[in-house]
């Protein structure tokens, strides 16, 4: 199976570096090829600012798509827009046969089974709590 990275922070006093060897281990461990990675410095809610998750949303639609697998960080590294956006974005993905993969919730696994969605509501609700309370 051939997978593609995407990694990303919300500022620039931090770095990716720090989740690429947790992604990459991840991939070789069920014997997965990384054929792209995406990275981006930047906030989840900036409109327009995602220039890396935009180009990764273009090569999927464009039939660009040379993996079968999105293996991120964590969810929230997607969105921390709430459920409706984040189940949209994920759902974007597996229209076209890419499925999203988190290393920190192993229940986003395709095989996960039936209460993966409902999971991953919760954990979309959780990020969006998070976010509004920091901005508070």
């Amino acid at each position: 199976m051939k997978a593609a990275l995407y990694l990303r922070v919300s500022t620039t006093e931090q770095n990716v570096d720090n989740q690429l060897p947790a992604l990459e281990a991840y991939a070789n461990s069920r014997g997965w090829q990384i054929v792209e990675t995406y990275r981006e410095n930047e906030s989840a809610w900036r409109a327009g600012h995602q220039r890396e998750l935009a180009r990764l949303l273009a090569d999927i639609r464009g039939g660009k798509r040379k993996y079968d697998v999105l293996l991120i960080w964590a969810l929230d590294r997607l969105s921390r827009q709430g459920i409706g956006p984040l189940l949209q974005l994920i759902n974007s993905f597996e229209v076209y046969g890419c499925h999203v993969v988190s290393v920190n919730e192993n229940w986003t696994h395709p095989d996960a089974g039936p209460m993966r969605e409902m999971f991953i509501a919760m954990s979309a609700w959780a990020a969006k709590f998070e976010s509004d309370r920091r901005s508070e």
